[in-house]
């Protein structure tokens, strides 16, 4: 017998191999003695192969009946159909089983703590015991969807001229917006390396060296709280280019994009993506990254609440740096209960909202009667049918209000928008593309009295003279866009 560890993998083993001898190794996925015979199904990254155990083969027989779930096995058997009315059409090896001939132990496991294919385990328990967790099919296929995406991310960028430059990770701090992950020197006793947030740095000195085109896929680091989109450490594609403009730099990503879904998605995305000022993002949506596939929108009443009897709507209407918005809710008004409603009124407190005011629009033929909400008495008739004319409301729907500063209200009536559309289901299928543009150069930071970046310090105004921007900083318009 010719040692071979492996000759095949598990889910490779099908019906063209019928007759074959072959090797497999991987892990017991499940076991099953049926009186006399046994059947394990061996599951390695590529998937499952149903193996049978003779009792007429006593070697192999009795170390099978050893065996339980998650040890590690290497078996060499002849691949052969399944018995009529066995076959099991859900596996590219549902065809075939192999029926085992020498059975080797490579390692035994002890009863795992939870079942590979268990869909209900807790996020502790996986992350926990993540070398099981990772045995998942559904992991596996994820780690291989962020390999091709790498590889065609790569092939894309270095068949336009991009050079791939490794950039040092133990550096100094740089103005980034957030704080830094730092590590103490042995060799210079009270100084510290910085982990870098970007190679921002580095790749600004590669364009003055004359790389010209530089990309990397490189680690990162920021000592942030953690939320949906913000992790200590992520990897991200970093791309600089010299003697470009945006219009060429932004058809470069274009391209790029659009090659990657249809290459690793099998999914065609428009050309040319659609654009979207910040303005009207932060206006319509609440945030400068909409998700356009929720078709809810944030609608301006500010100047239909100045003059209303109720100073929690009129004192942000009339402050220019206040905002009162509504988001309508179809069909919300009998979808959503009042135990719902509290909740997300205990949601937009997370983003600074003091409350979460509505409406019922129950009938609007009724006018003031037909609608249902403490706020009402508050609203003349003809801010109530001017409201109900603005936001498009007809019967059935809830209309929710954000009244605070226009940075609260914004932010609140935005991710709850989010939570909704996914909520009750509104999140439409496929992608939807999209660039931000002209976002604002600076906004005030009230605490310390002074402009900052918006959205990073590395960015030019859109202005020819260095007086324009001194003259009126709040005002500038950055050359900076985002993919979104």
């Amino acid at each position: 017998w010719k040692r071979v560890m492996r000759s095949h993998y598990c889910g490779q083993v099908n019906e063209a191999f019928s007759g074959q001898e072959v090797t497999v190794c991987g892990w017991v996925h499940r076991r099953r003695d049926h009186g006399g015979v046994i059947f394990i199904d061996l599951r390695d990254r590529e998937g499952l192969l149903q193996v049978v155990f003779d009792p007429d083969l006593p070697e192999s027989f009795v170390i099978a009946e050893r065996v339980r779930s998650e040890y590690v096995l290497k078996i060499t058997g002849r691949v052969r159909q399944r018995p009529e009315g066995t076959a099991n059409a859900d596996l590219p090896t549902g065809q075939v089983e192999l029926l085992a001939q020498q059975l080797e132990i490579l390692n035994r496991a002890e009863t795992p703590p939870f079942q590979v294919d268990d869909d209900t385990v807790s996020e502790e328990n996986r992350l926990r015991y993540r070398y099981i967790d990772l045995r998942r099919p559904e992991m596996l296929n994820r780690l291989r969807l962020r390999a091709k995406v790498v590889h065609e991310l790569r092939r894309h960028l270095e068949s336009r001229g991009f050079i791939d430059v490794e950039t040092p990770m133990l550096t100094k701090a740089t103005p980034e917006g957030a704080r830094d992950y730092l590590v103490p020197s042995r060799t210079h006793q009270g100084q510290y390396f910085a982990l870098p947030q970007s190679p921002q740095l580095f790749k600004q000195l590669l364009m003055v060296a004359g790389v010209d085109r530089y990309y990397q896929v490189v680690r990162c680091f920021r000592d942030e709280d953690l939320r949906a989109d913000r992790q200590p450490e992520f990897t991200q594609l970093d791309i600089e280019a010299s003697f470009i403009d945006e219009q060429q730099l932004t058809q470069l990503m274009e391209e790029m994009i659009r090659e990657l879904f249809a290459n690793v998605l099998g999914e065609q995305l428009p050309a040319p993506f659609p654009r979207m000022t910040y303005g009207e993002a932060m206006s319509r949506y609440g945030v400068d990254k909409p998700d356009l596939r929720i078709p809810l929108e944030l609608i301006e009443v500010s100047d239909l609440m100045e003059q209303v009897d109720f100073n929690v709507f009129s004192a942000p209407a009339k402050d220019p740096n206040g905002r009162v918005a509504a988001l309508r809710v179809p069909g919300g008004g009998s979808r959503l209960s009042r135990k719902e409603i509290d909740d997300y009124t205990k949601f937009v407190a997370i983003y600074g909202a003091k409350g979460l005011a509505y409406i019922k629009v129950n009938d609007t033929a009724q006018g003031r009667e037909g609608l249902q909400s403490p706020i009402v008495k508050f609203m003349g008739d003809d801010v109530l049918a001017a409201l109900l004319e603005r936001t498009g409301a007809v019967d059935g729907d809830l209309l929710f209000f954000g009244a605070d500063r226009a940075t609260v209200v914004n932010e609140a009536l935005g991710a709850l928008r989010i939570r909704l559309g996914h909520d009750l289901g509104m999140v439409e299928r496929g992608w939807r593309p999209l660039w931000v543009v002209d976002f604002p150069m600076f906004e005030r930071d009230e605490k310390e009295q002074r402009w900052v970046a918006l959205h990073h310090p590395f960015t030019a105004p859109r202005v020819n003279e260095l007086a324009e921007l001194e003259a009126a900083p709040g005002t500038m318009i950055s050359r900076a866009y985002d993919m979104v």
